[in-house]
């Protein structure tokens, strides 16, 4: 077995050079700065978020809205969960290498936490499931960037059921050590006007932890919003959105879109007047 998770989609979701992807961040926190959030927002440290998963030129900014509100927790190990995009399989598949490979550096992976994972949850390991899946890819150089010392997990998932992983999400968020990212675009290649009908039932589920609302939510990952709904709500987390956009923002077409959210869920430990952080 290979030691090292390799990226796949490096040039093509995201640029293969550290440099670039630098460059990339910066721009994405000079947009973030703009923004006028209340300091009782701002000093949330959430549990989870839920990110889209596009290339970065498309959803980069929404996916890193969330990070800049992660970085200020200080978590032991990183749980990346997003669903399989080119196998069927049953089941989770684990990242059961040493490292993960990004263009800044590799990220560590806890294995000893995913073999004890594994003997509670149905965790296996199906080689080719990691060998081009994007949709928790993405992620890791968002974390080498915020985290660069933070052990991480990958877990893909096939064809299983919402319950049995809210089971695992319970697990991995009752563990304080413990953050947990959540992998999901929107609506695809619908109108902007029509994307953004169906993806406001998604965005309703995730700010009211509303299981009914994801009926008519269309996204590649609503498994894993509706098992972290689950495990929200059986834990006592609440949620807030963060930003909601369009791949029209980028492209400038709006005959066929594809949306993208991204929201954290946090201890309700804080008096908000307001349950979204950008009004985008």
């Amino acid at each position: 077995m290979e030691h090292i998770r390799k990226m796949a989609v490096a040039g093509t979701f995201y640029a293969k050079r550290c440099t670039e992807i630098r460059q990339r961040i910066a721009a994405f926190n000079r947009e973030f700065n703009t923004h006028s959030i209340p300091e009782a927002i701002r000093a949330i440290h959430p549990q989870a978020i839920i990110v889209p998963h596009a290339g970065y030129m498309y959803s980069g900014y929404t996916a890193n809205f969330a990070y800049r509100f992660l970085q200020h927790t200080s978590p032991k190990r990183i749980i990346v969960i997003g669903p399989s995009h080119h196998i069927y399989y049953k089941g989770i598949s684990g990242s059961f290498f040493e490292q993960y490979q990004t263009p800044c550096g590799n990220l560590d992976i806890d294995s000893a936490y995913l073999f004890a994972l594994a003997k509670r949850f149905p965790i296996g390991f199906v080689p080719k499931v990691h060998q081009k899946e994007h949709s928790t890819e993405v992620q890791m150089p968002f974390i080498q960037h915020y985290f660069p010392h933070t052990p991480v997990i990958e877990l893909i998932y096939g064809d299983i059921g919402a319950d049995t992983l809210a089971n695992l999400m319970v697990a991995i968020l009752q563990n304080p050590d413990n953050r947990l990212i959540v992998s999901s675009d929107l609506s695809h290649f619908y109108t902007k006007q029509k994307a953004h009908m169906l993806d406001k039932h998604c965005l309703l589920a995730v700010q009211n932890l509303d299981i009914v609302q994801l009926a008519s939510c269309e996204a590649c990952g609503i498994t894993g919003i509706k098992a972290l709904i689950l495990a929200a709500k059986h834990i006592g987390l609440t949620s807030m959105l963060l930003d909601y956009t369009t791949s029209a923002k980028s492209t400038g077409d709006s005959r066929s879109v594809v949306g993208y959210m991204s929201a954290m869920f946090y201890l309700p430990t804080h008096s908000l007047a307001t349950k979204s952080a950008s009004k985008r």
